[in-house]
């Protein structure tokens, strides 16, 4: 069952959640200031080619921060206005808690948490029904790059999520920086590792293993991230317009 958590189990628990995480880790935490010990554990992972995607809410970090963020290249960030929950979680394991990856909150404050395990019985279902808010909140979050030179302060939507409310803005091409590492998925357009034999998120994977459909349309070019008008799918998921550089580049 769901174990309770004081402040340095907290602390501790999150840090083995991310020294441990496979191909998933998913942090949601308001506020950005990450201690030394994170920071180390974010590198360490990033230098194995493992995306972690960070969602937050407010606008405070300082340019040094903002600049160590940047420079991993397989950390996603994402951000949500309204956004107060702390949630950190990996394939196996989810923590709960009052907890912010903030270097004050982790050594002044008193704070609680729980930890749930999807390989305990008693917990798979409240990590599934977790995992699913995880989801609705990664899903409608909008992704970031920060500004580091004219205004640190300064935040630049690059891509906006598409929803009921909002409308898809694709960087041009041109703006792309592909590198021999990194792919797009092809449900939803984020850097991933290029690979075409898995050219999805976790996330996008796990809706699309519902129905298992190789043939079924996607959205964009796992090579260079452009729209694909449902030309891509998993059995094709390069744009045949790109395919001879991709070859050229992948050594297919």
């Amino acid at each position: 069952m769901a174990k309770f958590l004081n402040t340095k189990k907290s602390i501790s628990e999150i840090e083995d959640l991310i020294r441990d995480a496979g191909q998933t880790l998913i942090l949601i935490s308001p506020y950005l200031k990450l201690s030394k010990d994170f920071k180390e554990l974010l590198s360490y992972r990033n230098s194995k080619d493992k995306i972690t995607t960070v969602i937050f809410g407010k606008v405070e970090l300082n340019p040094d921060e903002m600049k160590f963020l940047e420079s991993l290249q397989f950390v996603i960030l994402k951000y949500k206005d309204d956004l107060h929950a702390k949630c950190y979680m990996n394939d196996e394991k989810m923590i709960i808690t009052s907890l912010n990856l903030y270097d004050f909150s982790m050594n002044n404050n008193k704070e609680m948490g729980v930890l749930i395990e999807k390989s305990n019985e008693n917990d798979k279902e409240l990590f599934e029904e977790a995992f699913r808010e995880v989801d609705y909140i990664n899903t409608t979050s909008q992704r970031f790059a920060y500004k580091t030179q004219s205004n640190p302060q300064e935040v630049i939507k690059q891509v906006e999520v598409k929803t009921s409310q909002q409308t898809i803005k694709q960087e041009s091409k041109s703006d792309k920086k592909l590198s021999t590492g990194q792919g797009f998925c092809i449900r939803t357009g984020v850097p991933i590792p290029f690979n075409i034999e898995k050219p999805m998120s976790y996330e996008a994977y796990k809706s699309w293993s519902k129905y298992s459909d190789p043939d079924y349309p996607e959205k964009f070019c796992h090579f260079s991230g452009d729209l694909s008008n449902k030309e891509t799918s998993v059995s094709r998921p390069i744009l045949k317009k790109n395919w001879k550089k991709a070859k050229e580049l992948h050594d297919l």
